[in-house]
């Protein structure tokens, strides 16, 4: 599937998404079941992680639940309350564990704390001196609303724990839901439990939510003044002991093996339990291998959610359309008869790409089965080839881009040693129609300008109205024009307007992210900030093209180089840097100073023993020194590991470089 098929997919799962969080959310009104909903989500948070071009402000992956509603007060969680990523097989949790390896870089013995999957809303309570001081709704996963009247009136929350060693201060995070005898006799006021549970506990009035059946189970912490407990399986025996409610379903396991037994036992009797389960939890039962093992920008490292097996049917392909997406790439989707998986009508299922329409021979009029799994959207597994039409032939892939016409070429992947199996438009900028359209809907998301009002729906129908061609015209626009748009107004218009000016202070690092420049994603926009500082730096480096310098830079490699090379010799892509830089206020990055190794520079050699480069990369930044990835004479300190290369040592004393070993790094971070 081409990346232009990807996003056009997510993109419709995130607009499905954005419905029903506001009929569920704000309406409280919900048309679709908890399941679909949960499901819908998730599907959206797998596509994010497997192909890491795709970003929205809307992502469970960035919103993590819903934007806190204007009706309850807002609280800041101390620490990020993140989703967890997902597995459906041995195979993805195969490799949940091995990343852990090598992070670590060691094979160690693991063992796994493993949780039931309650389907419900989480939230945080904060106690503080043994009482219960703030009840947050999950929110969008950094602000949540305050419920804490609401959350009072549930049983299983105390209120005030009598234990006479309960923390001085922590937030005890749970999972808020109803049992099914109970939902039997709420069923015709809302679609599902879970919906109930949500519904219930944004109320305006706690005396309203007391009258539901609400309950809590206790599952983990969030902020914790002075933890002292070493795993994760032993917290929650002290839950207990403190007055909440746990899981009588947890374990602790020692292998994968033991997880996929578990997994499928579980399984077979979920649908006896007392409340709805939608897969388990694992998470690594050693506190501090969590603390090490840290967090990406939107999932934990030490924790993953095992679903439950995947629905599938068969149906008929109707037609196989051609999308393009930001970076060129072209994605087939097939258009099927609809038909109902899980309770999900599904009419579109992605095919990947060129080659898996030959591999699999996927033809139109095909009677095809569907699955809905891992992936965001459903996709084709096989064709029942005893049901093909005798006249049927092989769909043609074209070799002209659909929306410009220009060639589409197929890469050579340097790393892989093969030809890529996307195909891309050769088109690199705003002469494309659909993928100048895809990256002005980059460039308004979540994580580069973050402009409110101005949608992904709202950037086409501007598109086709001639509004907004560029970037640069969001900052032009007609509001006169636009409040006598159909569903606009004067309100609406100027609520934009606010929006947009608002959106006119952007850091280096989104602005550079903004841009929308293949393999140049949120990390390594970062990457490239901090070492240009400023963006004139950066405008003056891809004029004088010396873009190679940031080779320098440790995690930026020749393909992110070479992306940079395209996009920029493209005129135009330039001149919208430049107009972009007239019209924004674009903050110098600012890197901080203070740490331990302020100023100081390091490269490693060799293997480290007991941590990976990528953590000890991270200690470094947490105490303000930087990474490099080749020798100058700007560099400090080479730091060797086992099998060190020769060379690099020889060069390093050369410039007078210090050579140290493993054990100095650790002594230089106490």
């Amino acid at each position: 599937m081409t990346k232009d098929d990807i996003k056009k997919i997510y993109t419709n799962k995130i607009k499905e998404l954005n419905k029903h969080n506001n009929l569920y959310y704000e309406k409280s009104k919900p048309i679709i079941s908890d399941a679909k909903f949960d499901e819908l989500k998730n599907e959206i948070i797998n596509l994010e992680k497997k192909y890491i071009f795709l970003k929205s402000k809307n992502s469970p992956n960035i919103v993590v639940g819903f934007t806190p509603s204007k009706m309850f007060e807002k609280h800041k969680h101390k620490v990020p309350m993140l989703s967890l990523s997902n597995a459906f097989n041995s195979e993805d949790l195969h490799n949940f564990e091995k990343k852990i390896f090598n992070y670590l870089n060691q094979n160690i013995k693991i063992e796994y704390s493993v949780e039931p999957k309650i389907d419900g809303i989480s939230a945080s309570l904060y106690y503080k001196k043994k009482k219960l001081i703030i009840g947050v709704s999950r929110g969008d996963g950094k602000v949540g609303e305050v419920i804490t009247e609401n959350l009072k009136t549930i049983k299983d929350i105390p209120q005030e724990i009598t234990y006479p060693n309960f923390p001085e201060e922590i937030e005890i995070r749970g999972e808020v839901f109803i049992k099914k005898k109970d939902f039997i006799k709420l069923k015709d006021n809302f679609a599902n439990p879970r919906n109930a549970a949500s519904g219930s506990l944004r109320q305006k009035n706690p005396i309203e939510t007391k009258k539901i059946p609400l309950n809590f189970i206790a599952y983990t912490f969030g902020y914790f003044q002075g933890n002292l407990f070493s795993f994760q399986s032993e917290f929650l025996k002290n839950l207990k002991k403190w007055g909440f409610k746990t899981n009588k379903d947890n374990k602790v396991l020692k292998s994968i093996n033991e997880l996929l037994n578990f997994h499928k036992n579980f399984e077979n009797k979920r649908f006896d339990l007392e409340y709805d389960v939608d897969g388990l939890v694992y998470k690594v039962n050693d506190l501090n291998l969590q603390n090490r093992l840290g967090f990406t920008s939107n999932s934990p490292r030490w924790a993953i959610a095992h679903k439950f097996s995947a629905d599938s049917a068969s149906t008929k392909v109707l037609n196989i359309e051609i999308q393009v997406g930001r970076t060129g790439a072209l994605t087939p989707v097939a258009k099927v008869e609809p038909v109902n998986i899980g309770g999900v009508v599904v009419s579109n299922a992605t095919l990947h790409n060129e080659d898996e329409i030959k591999r699999k021979d996927i033809r139109i009029g095909d009677i095809v089965k569907i699955e809905r799994a891992g992936d965001v959207i459903p996709h084709v597994i096989e064709v029942d080839l005893n049901k093909r039409n005798r006249n049927s032939k092989p769909f043609s892939f074209p070799e002209k881009c659909p929306s410009c016409g220009s060639n589409t070429i197929k890469e050579f992947n340097k790393i892989t040693k093969k030809i890529d199996a996307v195909r891309r438009c050769v088109n690199d900028g705003y002469d494309c129609e659909r993928i100048a359209v895809e990256k002005i809907k980059h460039f308004i998301s979540k994580e580069a300008l973050n402009i409110d009002g101005l949608g992904k729906k709202v950037v086409e129908k501007f598109w086709d109205l001639g509004l907004i061609k560029k970037p640069q015209d969001i900052f032009n626009l007609n509001y006169l024009e636009i409040k006598n748009l159909d569903g606009w107004g004067s309100l609406s218009a100027d609520n934009l307007k606010k929006s947009i000016e608002n959106s006119k202070k952007v850091s280096l690092q989104r602005f550079i992210y903004s841009i929308g420049i293949r393999h140049i994603g949120i990390e390594n926009a970062k990457l490239i900030s901090d070492n240009v500082n400023n963006v004139n730096h950066l405008i003056e480096t891809i004029k004088k093209n010396q873009l190679n310098k940031f080779l320098l830079i440790d995690g930026i490699g020749e393909t992110q180089i070479v992306s940079l090379k395209n996009f920029f010799s493209n005129k135009k892509n330039l001149d919208i840097l430049i107009e972009l830089n007239k019209i924004l206020d674009i903050e110098n990055q600012i890197v901080s100073k203070n740490g331990i190794l302020k100023n100081k520079s390091f490269m490693f050699t060799g293997k480290l023993n007991g941590i990976s480069r990528a953590e000890a990369k991270s200690l470094i930044e947490k105490n303000s020194g930087t990474t490099i990835s080749s020798i100058s004479k700007n560099l400090d300190y080479l730091v060797i590991g086992d099998k060190p290369t020769k060379r690099k040592i020889d060069q390093a004393k050369n410039f007078g470089i210090k050579v140290i070993s493993q054990k100095e790094l650790i002594k230089l971070l106490n």
